[in-house]
């Protein structure tokens, strides 16, 4: 029997069930469900492989279900039944998948492993194919972001030393920063074929992919954690049924298509906010300014001045709370309340006034943890209320972690945020999240894995919670920068920091990169045109220092750096020269242009990926037929990218640049006059 959906063919022989076509790939037969349960035999030598588990093998197909935008596979094996659902799209041809396993037995049973999907088979020879087959691995780490890297299945070590090898490329992600070392996607290109597939794993703790062969083919295995990889076990009760996260698949037969497939895709399970509609510019006074010691006296002082750039929200950042210096206040936060010694006049005094020049207000806060010595809030909360392991509470530089399965955890915290919306005038939170807690917390679990699995889950649903009780607020979710940059948690929020990059000149790298990992309506980028010199403030009075340093060009690089995502302005912008802050104004005038089309633009990257270093960084989108493209100059004054079809380009910011433009039918040249020079260009094809 062969079974046709949308972009999927099925072929079912001897009541087992094989995917064989997806989109341009024809594959090999093989299992897409693998379930592994703890004490049946794992029917293979091959060490840390998923493949090969005790249910895989044995899972018989029993029947499916088609609706207009879904397939169901209904599988079953002695102990468990399997549900596999494909969920289809108008407008994309990515493939959203999930597992479900029910435990059909008459006893308990332990899951050690379940994928959401396995895709079995690709690669025109099989595991011939090593040589023609890349993978692109989107890299991450504090303040690097988002750095794709391609390499062959060779360079990898599929070398094919014998039938079956031990060999996996692979990346498990353990904890609660679900993007810490590297993203929850990738892509796969068939050279010989032409063609491209990109996944993602949407999970907002751990997480885990593998690329292997097996018999004669490859497979790509996507799940959440399992037991080896994060810890992860999961009993089962008679009748009881566990769900896997959801992955995601788009092809194409090219880079900015693939990219393009999975962009439209994820607009349709993005999180949404009313107020955040129109994508409103943000200055935000943590970076280049006050860092963690705001101030009543500092704000009035500087929001003036930002009233002036045409932004809409003005964030106070960490500091608002606490009487302790900022150097040392993360042990102490956790009270969550208005601090007396920066703002003596009250912060809702200083929202009020915020709010008086044209601005709605915002401020920070990091929800999911507490200060060790944080007295007060210890003692307020009980055991119960804290990730712990072992029966210890978890400890990581300076701050314990809250479980929000806990009650008086979500009550406390959902009185915060109705403290600082209705008493303090926030009506911007950032939601912030700066340590990882590692493998998870066995208390009220299973296991450690199966805990955090738990208590992420129950954040989000706070999240939403939140959300809906304060409807005119915007929330941002941040973890350090990127840290938590996964699609299951940019499902529950409208926008989240890309990163906590500090140096303007590196954040090209990162801003270059982002719009293959998060829709450009939802990518906060720091612009700080008063970005230089990490000895933070202590230089701004030396006028000589002022005028070397603070250029023209480095204000419209830090604009231009924003311009592809969400503008996050910060810095001494009141230091800055007349002519120097007219470029803010008019790089914000400019983004809030951009805003209309950014929400249905798809990702462009003429040169393909930018790699850390680079000589220049060419990237941009698409939007209504036209090419909006960021070039920087970053180490040379020549920028080439290969763009064909040109019939226009102009630079549109700054509209005062001198760089020269030229292009033939199919090349773009941009001749700066010095390094370290940016331009935003509109381009007719």
């Amino acid at each position: 029997m062969i079974i046709h959906y949308q972009s999927l063919t099925f072929c079912v022989e001897d009541n087992k069930i094989s995917l064989v076509k997806f989109g341009p790939f024809v594959l090999e037969k093989g299992p897409f469900v693998e379930v592994h349960i703890c004490g049946e035999n794992k029917d293979t030598h091959l060490g840390a492989k998923m493949v090969n588990s005790s249910e895989g093998k044995n899972l018989r197909y029993v029947s499916h279900k088609q609706t207009a935008r879904t397939l169901e596979i209904i599988q079953k094996s002695e102990l468990v039944e399997t549900k596999t659902v494909f969920i289809f799209y108008e407008d994309s041809n990515a493939i959203r998948v999930y597992t479900e396993v029910k435990n059909i037995s008459d006893k308990e049973i332990v899951l050690e492993e379940v994928s959401s999907f396995t895709l079995t088979g690709f690669g025109k020879n099989g595991i011939d194919s090593a040589k023609d087959l890349y993978f692109t691995r989107f890299m991450q780490s504090h303040h690097s972001e988002c750095q794709p890297n391609r390499y062959s299945f060779d360079e990898l070590g599929l070398l094919q030393g014998t039938k079956a090898t031990q060999k996996r490329i692979a990346f498990a992600n353990i904890g609660s920063w679900s993007t810490k070392e590297e993203l929850p996607q990738g892509i796969i290109e068939d050279t010989e074929n032409k063609a491209l597939f990109m996944f993602q794993i949407e999970s907002n703790s751990s997480w885990y992919y593998e690329i292997s062969d097996r018999g004669r083919s490859y497979y790509l295995y996507l799940g959440g954690a399992n037991l080896p990889f994060g810890g992860w076990s999961k009993p089962l009760q008679p009748n009881e049924t566990y769900r896997t996260v959801n992955v995601a698949l788009a092809f194409g037969v090219e880079l900015n298509e693939v990219l393009g497939e999975m962009t439209k895709y994820r607009r349709h399970i993005a999180g949404k906010c009313a107020v955040d509609k129109h994508l409103p510019a943000i200055f935000n006074e943590y970076m280049h300014l006050s860092w963690d010691n705001p101030t009543e006296e500092n704000t009035r002082k500087i929001a003036p001045v930002v009233a002036k750039t045409g932004v809409e929200y003005y964030v106070i950042d960490c500091g608002w709370h606490n009487e302790e210096d900022g150097n040392k206040v993360y042990s102490y936060v956790g009270q969550w309340k208005e601090s007396k010694a920066r703002f003596p006049n009250g912060v809702r005094a200083t929202t009020d006034f915020i709010r008086s020049l044209g601005m709605k207000a915002g401020l920070w806060i990091e929800p999911e943890i507490i200060g060790v010595k944080c007295q007060e809030i210890l003692d307020y909360y009980d055991d119960d209320c804290f990730l712990q392991r072992n029966g210890k509470r978890l400890a990581v530089m300076g701050r314990h972690f809250l479980d929000f399965r806990a009650k008086k955890v979500v009550d406390y915290m959902t009185e915060t945020i109705r403290r600082m919306v209705e008493d303090y005038g926030a009506e911007y939170i950032k939601l912030d999240y700066n340590q990882d807690c590692g493998v998870g917390t066995d208390y009220l679990a299973f296991c450690a894995g199966e805990g955090l699995e738990q208590c992420a889950r129950a954040y989000l649903k706070w999240v939403d919670d939140i959300r809906e009780k304060f409807p005119n607020v915007l929330f941002e979710t941040c973890s350090s920068g990127g840290m938590r940059m996964d699609y299951e948690t940019l499902s529950h929020f409208s926008i989240v920091s890309t990163s906590d990059q500090t140096d303007y000149l590196k954040y090209p790298y990162i801003a270059g990169n982002i719009l293959s990992a998060v829709l450009p309506e939802q990518s906060a980028v720091w612009s700080y045109p008063v970005g230089v010199g990490m000895g933070r403030n202590e230089l701004l009075s030396d006028e000589k220092w002022r005028k070397e340093n603070i250029t023209s060009e480095c204000v419209a690089m830090n604009m231009v750096n924003s311009f592809l995502g969400r503008m996050h302005l910060a810095s001494h912008l009141e230091i800055l020269t007349s002519e120097q802050f007219a470029l803010v104004q008019e790089g914000v005038e400019y983004y809030k242009k951009l805003s209309k089309v950014k929400k249905n633009a798809v990702p462009y990257f003429p040169n393909g990926f930018s790699r850390w270093r680079n000589e220049s960084v060419v990237a941009g989108f698409i939007a209504e037929n036209k090419i909006y493209l960021a070039v920087w100059g970053l180490k040379q004054t020549l920028v080439r990218a290969n763009i064909p079809s040109i019939r226009k380009a102009q630079v549109v910011y700054p509209l005062s640049s001198t760089a020269k433009v030229r292009w033939t039918e199919n090349e773009l040249c941009v001749q700066f006059a010095k390094k370290q020079s940016a331009i935003f260009m509109e381009i007719e094809r």
